[in-house]
């Protein structure tokens, strides 16, 4: 008995012992790998735009902020225990919220290609993100504005161009630019030059993965108040994006690409505000309780398929704060369309005149200004999100 109770202790102490070790050993592991996590986790995607930007970089003392539920749900108990403001007392400056900067400017392209090696900037939207307010103001940029593009006249005798072929030109297909940031870079850079506006970062995602992002959130519902016609012209070669009736409608990621992309018998924007409604839905679907959960896997699932120069921190950063953005805090805006005048231009790329958007680039200079200020938009414009 006694040598029972002996053999039984001493494996017992052995069993503590290589607990002990392992422990030690992962303790260990860790702080070796910590370093390199981080790095990891701060590192940007994809490459940078390397522009002088309006957003403060996260320095290496920095507490990574990484994305859990309950850093993007209030519950009943933590809403109803904060203490209350006490009177006659100086207001600190908000904080801004999910560990973000106070603000942060990134631009969305929709390119019209299945890679990235070419393409259009088909959609291009414009996102200032406050991380104070919480407030988020999405500008729309049209794709027919003539422009002079920086870059590649050294190398190519393209100087001018439309808007969404700044991003064509940058892409590695063509191999016309070697800049910072390829398609996303000479885009920044065009805006930049042309209308004052410099964004941080940026997101571009082709026809394929955006059909596939979603299929992955299990599809989304848009109500439209009237039937949208897709089908082309008679006698025209535009391919037929469908018919859509009025009312509920839930989309799959076919037919929610093919909604956003309807301009045939109508125009650009019109084809705005549909793609606005897209927008919205895909922020509800995101937001619903049953998927919050899975965006850390939905963001893991399409890491290297959406080009972007976003690091994971920053990502989760966004990804908390977009439940916070009340209704009438998401705010979409498009220029006036009574600025522009339909004409067109000579275009030695495609040897033939163009259509383009005729307009005095100052006024879009001072729209752009109080967008970057937040002064404009300062209300809801429709349609919005319901």
């Amino acid at each position: 008995m006694e040598n029972n109770n002996r053999q039984k202790s001493n494996r017992n102490r052995n069993l503590i012992i290589a607990l002990a070790v392992l422990l030690l050993i992962l303790l260990f592991g860790a702080l070796l790998a910590y370093p390199k996590v981080r790095g990891m986790w701060m590192q940007p995607l994809g490459p940078q735009l390397e522009l002088p930007t309006y957003t403060p970089q996260p320095t290496e003392t920095e507490t990574p902020t990484k994305l859990t539920v309950q850093d993007v749900v209030e519950t009943p108990q933590e809403i109803s225990t904060k203490s209350p403001t006490p009177a006659n007392t100086l207001t600190p400056t908000p904080e801004p919220l999910c560990g973000g900067p106070p603000v942060m400017y990134i631009i969305g392209i929709g390119a019209d290609a299945d890679d990235y090696l070419y393409g259009l900037a088909d959609v291009m939207r414009i996102a200032r993100v406050d991380f104070v307010t919480p407030k988020v103001s999405i500008l729309t940029m049209p794709r027919d504005l003539w422009v002079e593009i920086p870059g590649i006249s050294e190398h190519y005798d393209i100087t001018h161009g439309k808007l969404n072929q700044s991003y064509l030109y940058g892409n590695p297909g063509l191999g016309y630019y070697d800049g910072p940031g390829a398609g996303p870079g000479l885009l920044a850079r065009t805006l930049d030059l042309n209308f004052g506006l410099r964004v941080d970062h940026y997101g571009a995602v082709n026809m394929e993965v955006f059909k596939k992002i979603v299929d992955r959130i299990g599809g989304v519902d848009i109500y439209l108040e009237q039937d949208v016609d897709g089908r082309p012209r008679a006698g025209s070669n535009a391919k037929n994006m469908g018919y859509f009736y009025a009312g509920e409608n839930h989309f799959n990621g076919e037919q929610a690409l093919r909604f956003a992309r309807i301009r045939n018998k109508y125009n650009d924007f019109v084809r705005q505000d549909n793609q606005t409604l897209v927008i919205c839905a895909l922020k509800d679907k995101l937001t619903d309780p049953s998927v919050l959960p899975h965006i850390p896997g939905i963001v893991s699932d399409f890491q290297g398929e959406v080009l972007t120069d976003l690091s994971p921190q920053q990502i989760s950063q966004l990804a908390c704060l977009l439940p916070k953005i009340s209704r009438e805090n998401l705010l979409f805006a498009s220029l006036p369309q009574e600025i522009f005048t339909p004409t067109s231009i000579y275009s030695p790329q495609l040897k033939d005149n163009t259509f383009v958007l005729g307009v005095d680039n100052d006024v879009i200079r001072d729209y752009i200004q109080r967008f970057m200020d937040g002064t404009w938009p300062d209300k809801p414009k429709e349609p919005t999100c319901p």
